[in-house]
């Protein structure tokens, strides 16, 4: 895809730290450098905001994670994890997001979605049809192609350099 990417955009970018997490550990066993995709979606323009979306669990391991992303300047967003009767559980921030997304949008010029959850195509439609540039960073092997095909440009973080092997 070719798009125009220039220094005087202003960038939001909006984490579905969930599908990014599961998406690593599952496809690499590794974790996701948040510090290399925040270069790689920013790409040298104004950055006006951005958002991590998470889930908080029974355990205490998401706490440094967030922190670390509070230290590159991502503010982070959680809300607990909803155990139903019956025991499944549930957790997961589509709405949020593109409720940020849409407030965001009058504010900024590019909207960098952090997620490969293809039921965010309406979304990305919308805010294309906004005059929004509107561009997907996530794993091409676990990215819905109909989000690829919707957005304005789409940028895989299969490789090493987006990855940070997991201890365990």
């Amino acid at each position: 895809m070719s798009v125009i990417k220039h220094k005087e955009q202003r960038v939001a970018l909006l984490i579905d730290t969930q599908n990014m997490y599961h998406s690593a550990r599952n496809l690499y066993a590794s974790r996701v450098n948040f510090k290399e995709v925040l270069k790689l979606s920013v790409n040298n323009r104004k950055l006006i905001r951005a958002i991590s979306y998470g889930i908080k669990t029974e355990g205490q391991d998401e706490k440094t994670f967030f922190e670390a992303l509070t230290r590159l300047g991502i503010e982070t967003k959680m809300k607990d994890l909803q155990v139903y009767a019956g025991g499944m559980k549930k957790g997961d921030w589509d709405v949020g997001i593109a409720i940020d997304a849409v407030r965001l949008s009058s504010s900024v010029d590019v909207i960098v979605l952090i997620s490969g959850d293809g039921d965010f195509v309406p979304l990305v439609e919308y805010l294309k049809n906004q005059g929004k540039q509107v561009e997907i960073v996530a794993f091409a092997k676990t990215t819905s192609q109909k989000l690829k095909d919707a957005s304005d440009d789409f940028q895989d973080i299969g490789s090493p350099k987006f990855l940070i092997k997991s201890d365990k």
